[in-house]
Parts: C-alpha cells; sequence; structure tokens
C-alpha cells in the first residue's frame, strides 16, 4: 500500500460530494490525494516519513475556486508613487515629479492610491503645466478613477470619465511590458489568493493579454505557480479572435496553465441605470437601459465561439440582459436538451425567475459575486433599489435560492479587485442575507446554506473550469488541492462567521501557505 507525505485528520471535512461533513482523515501521496476515510484506517497509510496533522474541528475542504478575476485591475493599485500621503494637488504633483526623476526611463508617469475624497481635482490645467508632453495617470484609491494630463488622455484614449479597464486596455499594454515588477506583483498576488484558500482562478485577460501569458508560461516552466490559472481573453479591443484562442488552446495544455475561452460585458449597473430591465425604471419611466447594447453582435460572437467547441461567459445584472443571454444560448449547440459548452452568466444582480428556471433547464452556469453585500450599507443598498426598481421587484434581487432550486450549477466570482476573496466572509453575506454592519437580513427567502456556498467554491468553480474530473472534490484520485478553515462554519453563528481565516492551503500536494 502506497504511503502517505501528509494525512490531515479533522472531524469536519467537507468533500463537496454530498452536503454532510465528515470525521476523518485525507492522506495525500506526491500530487494526489491517496485516500479519504474514517479515523481508523488513517494508520493504514502512515510510515515514519508520513507528516499527521491534527486539524480538531476545523473545516477540510477542496481547495477554492475564484471564476472572475483581474490581474490588470489588481496591479494598478500598485503602479508607479505611492500617493497614499499627499495631502493636497500641490504635494501630488511634487511627489510625481520627484519620482519621474528617478524614473527617467519612464515613458508614462504613474502613481496610485491617490485619495479623491481628500484631494479635489477637476482639472488636467497642473499636470499639463508641470509634466508637458509627458503622459501622467495618477490612480485614485480603489481604481474608479484618476488625474491625468491631456497627454495621457491623447496617448491612451481614455478619460477620468471613462477610467475603467475596458477603456484603459492600452495602458495595459504599456504597464504589462514591465516585466520585473509584473512578475514580482502577479507572486504577491498569487500568495495573497493562497492565503485566502483561492487555488485555481479564472483570469480575465483582455484581447491577447498583451504578452502576459509569455510570463505565465515561463512561471509554470520554472515550477513557480502556486495557482492554477485558466485564462480567459475579453475582447476590447478588437472583436472575438478565435484564431488566437485556437492557438492558444493548443499551446496552454498544463495542469496550471490554460486557456478557458471569452467574457464580455452585456448591461451594466441597475444603481447608474444601465442594468437592462423588462421593465422601466421608477425614477425614469422612458428608460429600460441607458446605455446601447449591441445584442446581435454579443449572439454572432457567442455561436461562433460555440461552433469552435470554446465557452463564453457573458456578464448581465438586469432581468432584460439575463433574458436576452439565455436566448442566446438556447441558440447554442445542445445534447438532450442541455448545452454541450459550458457557457455561464456572471452576475446575475437582479433577475426574472422563470429566466432562472430555464438557466437550469439548458445547464448554464451561474457565477455569482457571494461577497457583493459587503461594499454597500443596507440603507444606501435599500434606498437604491427603492428608488430604481421599487422593492417589490427588489424581491428578485440576489435570488440564488431560486438559482439552485432551478437546478443552476453555482460558481463564485469575485470581480477582484472589486472584492478580494474570503469565503467565510461569503458564507456572511450569501447564507445571513446580511450588510456588512448586520442587522435584519435582506431577502432571506433567496440566501443560501452554508454547504451550497463551500459547493460552489470547490465542486462548482472546477466544472466550470472543466477541471471536475480531477479537482474540486476530495476524492482518492484527485490532485491535491486543498483550504483549511480556521473554525467551524457549520456551527459558528453567522455574526461571527468574518472571523474565520484560513489556515493551511495546498495546491498540488504542496503546502503553499500556513499559519497552523
Amino acid at each position: 500500500m502506497i504511503k502517505a507525505d501528509i494525512i490531515l485528520k479533522s472531524s469536519n471535512i467537507f468533500t463537496a460530494t454530498s452536503n454532510v461533513a465528515t470525521n476523518g482523515f485525507v492522506a495525500i501521496s506526491g500530487e494526489r490525494i491517496i485516500a479519504v476515510g474514517q479515523p481508523e484506517e488513517a494508520n493504514l497509510y502512515i510510515n515514519e516519513t508520513t507528516k499527521v496533522l491534527e486539524l480538531g474541528d476545523r473545516v477540510i475542504c477542496p481547495g477554492f475556486v475564484d471564476v472572475h478575476c483581474f490581474f490588470t485591475g489588481y496591479v494598478l493599485g500598485f503602479v508607479g508613487i505611492d500617493l497614499t500621503s499627499a495631502s493636497s494637488p500641490e504635494q501630488v504633483v511634487t511627489t510625481a515629479k520627484e519620482y519621474a526623476t528617478r524614473h527617467p526611463d519612464n515613458v508614462t508617469v504613474l502613481g496610485h492610491g491617490l485619495d479623491n475624497e481628500k484631494i479635489s481635482i477637476s482639472s488636467s490645467d497642473l499636470l499639463d503645466m508641470e509634466f508637458g508632453s509627458q503622459p501622467v495617470i495618477l490612480f485614485a484609491k480603489g481604481g474608479e478613477t484618476c488625474w491625468m494630463n491631456t497627454s495621457a488622455q491623447e496617448k491612451y484614449g481614455f478619460n477620468p470619465d471613462t477610467c475603467y479597464p475596458e477603456s484603459y486596455w492600452r495602458l495595459l499594454r504599456y504597464i504589462l511590458g514591465d516585466r520585473k515588477f509584473i512578475i514580482d506583483q502577479f507572486k504577491d498576488y498569487m500568495s495573497m489568493l493562497n492565503s485566502r484558500g483561492i487555488t485555481s482562478i479564472k483570469e480575465m485577460g483582455f484581447d491577447d493579454f498583451y504578452g502576459f501569458v509569455d510570463i505565465l508560461e515561463e512561471l509554470e516552466k520554472n515550477k513557480e505557480l502556486s495557482l492554477r490559472v485558466s485564462f480567459m481573453s475579453q475582447p476590447v479591443g478588437s472583436s472575438v479572435n478565435l484564431t488566437y484562442g485556437k492557438k492558444m488552446r493548443e499551446r496552454l495544455k498544463g495542469n496550471f496553465l490554460e486557456f478557458s475561452g471569452y467574457n464580455r460585458m452585456t448591461d451594466g449597473s441597475i444603481s447608474v441605470l444601465c442594468g437592462d430591465l423588462k421593465k422601466p425604471y421608477n425614477c425614469a419611466p422612458e428608460t429600460y437601459c441607458a446605455q446601447e447594447i449591441d445584442y446581435e453582435m454579443i449572439e454572432k460572437e457567442t455561436l461562433a465561439v460555440d461552433a469552435e467547441n470554446f465557452r463564453f461567459s457573458l456578464h448581465a445584472q438586469g432581468d432584460a440582459a439575463i433574458a436576452k443571454v439565455v436566448d442566446i444560448y438556447e441558440k447554442c449547440k445542445q445534447e438532450d436538451g442541455k448545452l454541450i459548452n459550458r457557457h455561464s452568466i456572471t452576475d446575475l444582480e437582479f433577475s426574472d425567475p422563470t429566466d432562472l428556471e430555464r438557466m437550469g433547464k439548458l445547464g448554464i452556469i451561474a457565477e455569482i459575486y457571494p461577497q457583493i453585500m459587503s461594499i454597500a450599507s443596507r440603507h444606501t443598498k435599500l434606498a437604491m433599489i427603492e428608488e430604481k426598481i421599487g422593492l417589490e421587484r427588489g424581491r428578485y434581487y440576489w435570488n440564488r435560492r431560486k438559482m439552485v432550486d432551478s437546478g443552476v450549477l453555482l460558481t463564485c466570482g469575485t470581480d477582484l479587485p472589486l472584492l478580494i476573496p474570503n469565503i467565510p466572509e461569503s458564507i456572511y453575506h450569501a447564507c445571513g442575507g446580511l450588510f456588512p454592519e448586520g442587522g435584519e437580513p435582506f431577502n432571506s427567502l433567496n440566501t443560501l446554506t452554508v454547504e451550497e456556498v463551500l459547493t460552489a467554491w470547490t465542486k462548482g468553480g472546477q466544472y466550470n473550469l472543466y477541471h471536475d474530473k480531477i479537482l474540486g472534490t476530495l476524492e482518492a484520485g484527485k490532485l491535491a488541492d486543498i483550504a483549511v478553515l480556521d473554525s467551524d462554519v457549520f456551527r459558528t453563528n453567522i455574526h461571527e462567521m468574518r472571523k474565520i481565516k484560513v489556515c493551511l492551503t495546498i495546491v498540488n500536494g504542496k503546502t503553499v501557505y500556513n499559519t497552523l
């Protein structure tokens, strides 16, 4: 009998093969799980070199999967000069000029951490005067806006009002070209995600990812990836590039790096009237959506992608957008009434229950944001819902319960850096229906169980990535990607849930994070 390198023992093993946590052990040899069984069987796999971890009631889970990440958005929080301590526009300019002097080879002066609440920035005049033709872009905290000079706006094709990733893709080409900076930052990014128990991600990259795939390949070759990366192309600078996708599918075939398909936005946020609705907004009776959406183009792209057996993730927030995406997917290839390719809908903020039933029948995957309530207060969110669509329609906000009951497979994303993965926090919000301050649950009938949330973060995520045969559950023969939570999430009071942390992460049988 093969002996284990590592034995994990716990009274709380969540294998994701059922909704019941069991008492027992998980045995790991090399990169694989060799046994999961009852406590008395563990000795069969132990010899003098086996490392045995007695974990008490800590919860052993399959590794967690974040199916919607943007490293390129995350890294903007670290580019250039740190401006978090600047307290005036003049101090910002002085700090930026000193940085530019120390880095004369930089074509563009970049900065991060600008406090736009403390520092009122109204025009580019000061930057134009001080920097002339040298482009300057200084990102505010959170990356939601920036201070730019005219030269930067002309060179990169966006302005402070359009300071979001889909607009500054030309800038990303420049940033990703700084090889040493990007490699260092990606290693930090992996470490941060490992500390949250994340072992696999679906990483969004614009167009051809502007050379970043080469860096990922080098890291994989050097065995420096502590995270499995499924790269997904989001067309921004051009339309869907199927030739590129075919090349990537053939080129990336390892267990740590692969090409996953394509991603695209449809509508936007209901809060700014950009969610596409079936009925008009309460506050704007003539408005169903304040932006134009080219559904004809999206359908054409989706069908072309599907014909080549790639998968598509379409981001939809309003009930009309979700319905139209389901309409598109209904035209894709099917077998026995189910989609052949694993297409998904991301976000699903406000949905019609009938469309969730259609999703379940068709086999469309839901990519939900279980932590999304963490970025709002109950008062502000309910006030927005009441103003925009009314609380009656608001009953169908974040309707994950209906998704599960309709047979929709749930997976979890964060839209990182919008949110940073935190599984106990996602349980607090998605199971408790609670905003950060607590209080009365919102739409409690729409919430999930702890087991359903854990399954979505594990088994569901690996199904999303086509890894379900080798990952996603704790079973003999599967690759040893494992996360351990430091307390019993099944019995912890929901109001105490956010105190729980990940204490151990194993990827491919190797410990990549440990606070035990």
